[in-house]
């Protein structure tokens, strides 16, 4: 038997063999400039049983082309792998929100997207990110994957993303609201996708940042509760290994970091990165990674 998925120490650093692929801008990596918290590289000791694909595309002019290609990609590396199970996923590809209506690019990408994947891509889909970054960087898809699935993980206060309403685009977004890793384990973790300021499927607080932040860290509690209930062992604030906190603009990190600094997530995991969140009436997205 594989021994179980351990965070115990999850740090920052540069010399570490099992570092995650994420890089910030400046660091010769993923195009997010990091504005203030935890400053180097994220490591993540998975152990045998998981693995991470990174994937970098240049667009060509065909958003919804570029996702399906690199997204066939992705199932096609991952598959036939030790490892075929798509557990967390995260997107970065830029001017997310260019563009009305169907036309926008993130509903592109969403589109590109559908039509790639398979049928047990979206039986329940993986946890998910996606952020705008610079267009200049192309098309970043990073999935850890594993070989045994995980339990994935709906927020109670908010619709499963894969069940909007056409409103929001011709294909619903595809992901789960988290992943449960190892849950019948002792010590199993809890990767959150990336959560905003949604109540059901509505955006809400639109224009207040400091209410935004508070909403999305009550969404964020509702998925650990949930986390509890499936895994039977508790998940805090406390417990906290990592969060990314994205902004859209930096000139609200102040605001935001007065909110995050309040919640009982220790200070030293927080990395706050400028981020365009998906939906444009939005300011701040967050995601994070829990031990029970």
């Amino acid at each position: 038997m594989s021994p179980p998925t351990t965070l115990p120490d999850i740090h920052f650093r540069e010399d570490c063999a099992q570092a995650m692929p994420f890089r910030f801008r400046g660091e010769g990596g993923l195009p997010c400039t990091y504005l203030a918290g935890n400053t180097a590289a994220e490591c993540w000791h998975m152990g045998p049983d998981y693995a991470f694909v990174a994937l970098h595309a240049d667009e060509t002019g065909d958003l919804v082309a570029d996702t399906r290609q690199i997204y066939a990609r992705l199932l096609a590396e991952v598959r036939g792998s030790a490892h075929p199970f798509l557990i967390r996923i995260w997107n970065y590809f830029g001017d997310i929100n260019l563009g009305d209506e169907d036309a926008e690019r993130y509903r592109q990408f969403c589109v590109g997207r559908a039509q790639a994947v398979d049928a047990e891509f979206n039986n329940p889909p993986p946890a998910a990110t996606a952020i705008g970054v610079d267009r200049r960087d192309g098309l970043h898809v990073i999935a850890l994957c594993a070989k045994h699935p995980a339990t994935a993980l709906e927020n109670p206060r908010q619709t499963p993303a894969w069940q909007y309403p056409r409103q929001y685009g011709k294909v619903s977004p595809g992901f789960s609201r988290g992943a449960l890793l190892d849950a019948g384990s002792e010590h199993p973790l809890l990767l959150a996708s990336g959560t905003a300021s949604i109540v059901g499927h509505a955006s809400v607080h639109v224009g207040d940042v400091a209410e935004q932040c508070r909403e999305s860290l009550h969404n964020l509690r509702a998925l650990l509760d949930e986390g509890e209930q499936r895994s039977g062992v508790p998940f805090a604030f406390g417990q906290c290994r990592a969060l990314r906190v994205y902004i859209r603009d930096p000139q609200n990190l102040h605001a935001v970091r007065m909110v995050f600094e309040a919640s009982g997530i220790p200070p030293e995991h927080i990395v706050y990165l400028h981020g365009e969140v998906c939906r444009r009436e939005l300011a701040v997205e967050l995601e994070g990674v829990f031990a029970a």
